[in-house]
């Protein structure tokens, strides 16, 4: 379950949506570029991605029930495959806007104000980004980082369309206006694939992250030694929560208390090494060769596979 209060950043972003449409529309009516109103229909994106999110982090925060025993944090992953989508949509409206401008070009009018309310909503849609983005590391949460990261995106396609629209007004070259839309569009595109990718990932039980299976392999190699081992490490996501199960090898003569006490000791570590983990164990007899054979892994403990199959084969041959 992730945190209610997350909810207010969704506010947030609903909020500056709103007041950097406004304002985009505003310089596109002034200026009648079609590079300025790219960017106000990307703002109309950033409005319905805020929605979604707003009623996704409300799902996600609801405890886990008789129907959804471990909670509902996998919403978040709709919530930024739905801002994907509307991504792509408005760079295919940004590109059919801008391919008959730029076949036919027009001159821009009143450029000088037109950028001049166009940049106030770029520091508004700046500040609001770092402040999503901040708030999604901290709290791991994919929303509110796909958030950030869409607004960031728009505030570089800002600036893009501002130098655009600034070339124009100096130059006279009224094609590079349209020119400008369309690199926007494809720059939107890419940021809608990314978020599509991830959101399926996530759906899809991706393991975890490079940067939290080495500390998930620091953690085991604390308690490995030859009369402890783990194999069968799995691990996945759902958004800000974190799943890992193994198997934990101990000599079969140790008391049933003694083993116990140690997997709850290796569980605790992980959930106080990475918050938001929910670590599950299954004890095995370390010297029964059945112990192996569901020993399937990520890849991560292939070390101990060949020790194992090197000591089994010496027994054998004994």
């Amino acid at each position: 379950m992730i945190d209610r209060s997350l909810t207010r950043y969704a506010w947030l972003s609903i909020a500056a949506a709103l007041a950097t449409m406004g304002l985009k529309l505003a310089a596109w009516r002034i200026t009648d570029s079609v590079g300025l109103l790219s960017d106000a229909l990307e703002s109309l994106v950033n409005l319905g991605g805020a929605v979604m999110a707003l009623w996704m982090l409300r799902i996600a925060s609801q405890p886990a029930d008789h129907d959804h025993a471990y909670g509902h944090s996998k919403a978040e992953y709709f919530s930024s495959g739905f801002e994907g989508m509307l991504i792509f949509v408005a760079g295919a409206a940004i590109v059919w806007a801008a391919v008959p401008r730029l076949l036919a070009p027009q001159p821009l009018e009143q450029a000088g104000l037109g950028l001049a309310v166009s940049a106030l909503a770029t520091v508004v849609n700046l500040a609001t980004a770092l402040l999503l983005l901040a708030a999604g590391r901290r709290h791991r949460s994919i929303t509110l980082q796909a958030d950030g990261h869409h607004l960031m995106t728009d505030v570089w396609t800002s600036v893009g369309v501002l130098v655009g629209v600034g070339l124009v007004a100096l130059t006279g070259a009224v094609w590079l206006d349209p020119l400008v839309a369309i690199a926007v569009a494809l720059n939107i595109l890419w940021t809608g694939f990314r978020l599509l990718r991830e959101s399926a990932e996530g759906l899809m039980d991706a393991a975890w992250p490079e940067d939290e299976l080495k500390v998930l392999d620091a953690v085991l190699d604390e308690f490995r030694s030859a009369e402890v081992q783990f194999h069968a490490i799995r691990t996945r996501r759902a958004a800000a929560r974190r799943f890992v199960s193994f198997h934990l090898l101990v000599p079969g003569a140790w008391p049933v208390q003694q083993a116990h006490e140690l997997a709850e000791t290796v569980e605790a570590r992980l959930e106080a090494r990475l918050p938001g983990v929910s670590a599950i164990s299954h004890l095995e007899p370390i010297e029964d060769p059945a112990s192996y054979e569901d020993a399937t892994h990520d890849g991560r403990d292939a070390r101990f596979d060949t020790a194992v199959s090197t000591r089994h084969q010496g027994e054998k041959a004994s």
